[in-house]
């Protein structure tokens, strides 16, 4: 990806070094944590359990300076650029429909973060939470990306960024309050089917994002396509549960296929026009 001339966006919030006392879940406890740590490991949107933990208990953190890291410095620098990209393209696509954006904070942390939706762990993955309008991330995350996942590689980091804003877009259209709402209402079954749908547009919207990044300034370069799309089936549901579990369960999906993932990503990828990705209209997933 061609990335170093890019704009470096200001809405980085580095918590690096920073260790957090305390779960920070009254209500939820030792317990959601457990929860939501297997539910990342089975393919489940973690931030679905936090925020059914229940209210936020009182938490210390406490900041000592991140050790000199080179490569996380760079790789930091390139997740700024991504965001400012995302500023841009989202920017200009609500401007375009009367709407004004407002750009969400990525939070850099490692080990474990206290965000408004709750306390989360890095295992749990990169997250967006609705609450304070940011992304967390931990960007030793990416090494578990290229390996466990099989997608390598500094457009499929992006991919991951640009998925977590989509989530973000989902909350300013109130996409996210309608979905959540609909989902309480719902069974089970419903709900994840729901949720899949959810997740796939923010797939799709990643794909916007891309193209309209591409068309902009070109960032594209031979193999970074298939960088994204290797990032959005190493994550699919059946891939992760096959691997845990050893056997596939598509009623208990909540993020969708890898081929699915893999279908709307390109979906949104091929003319950067979010109208086309209403997952919750669509017959075919």
């Amino acid at each position: 990806m061609r990335w170093e001339n890019g704009r470096r966006s200001d809405n980085i919030e580095d918590r690096r070094g920073m260790r957090v006392n305390g779960r920070g879940l009254a209500g939820g406890g030792i317990g959601a944590i457990i929860l939501a740590l297997v539910a990342m490991y089975f393919g489940v949107d973690p931030s679905v359990i936090l925020n059914q933990a229940g209210s936020l208990a009182p938490t210390q953190e406490t900041h000592q300076p991140a050790p000199s890291n080179p490569e996380e410095d760079k790789l930091k620098d390139f997740m700024s650029v991504v965001l400012a990209d995302t500023e841009d393209v989202w920017g200009t696509l609500f401007k375009e429909s009367g709407k004004s954006y407002q750009p969400p904070t990525l939070v850099l942390y490692s080990g474990a973060v206290q965000s408004a939706c709750g306390f989360a762990e890095a295992a749990m993955g990169p997250f967006y939470c609705p609450g304070d309008h940011k992304l967390y991330l931990d960007m030793r995350f990416f090494n578990d990306l290229a390996k466990r996942h099989d997608a390598p590689g500094d457009f499929a980091q992006a991919y991951v960024v640009a998925h977590e804003v989509g989530h973000h877009v989902q909350t300013l259209l109130g996409i996210s309050d309608k979905v959540n709402a609909a989902r309480r209402r719902a069974s089970e079954a419903a709900g994840n089917a729901l949720q899949v749908r959810m997740e796939l547009q923010a797939d799709c919207f990643a794909g916007v994002w891309a193209y309209h990044a591409n068309q902009a300034r070109h960032v594209l370069e031979p193999g970074d396509t298939e960088e994204a799309l290797a990032a959005a089936a190493g994550v699919g549901d059946d891939r992760l549960q096959q691997q845990a579990r050893g056997y596939v369960v598509p009623e208990s999906f909540t993020h969708g296929s890898s081929a699915q993932r893999m279908r709307w990503f390109s979906r949104g990828m091929q003319g950067g026009d979010p109208g086309q990705c209403d997952t919750f209209k669509a017959t075919r997933l």
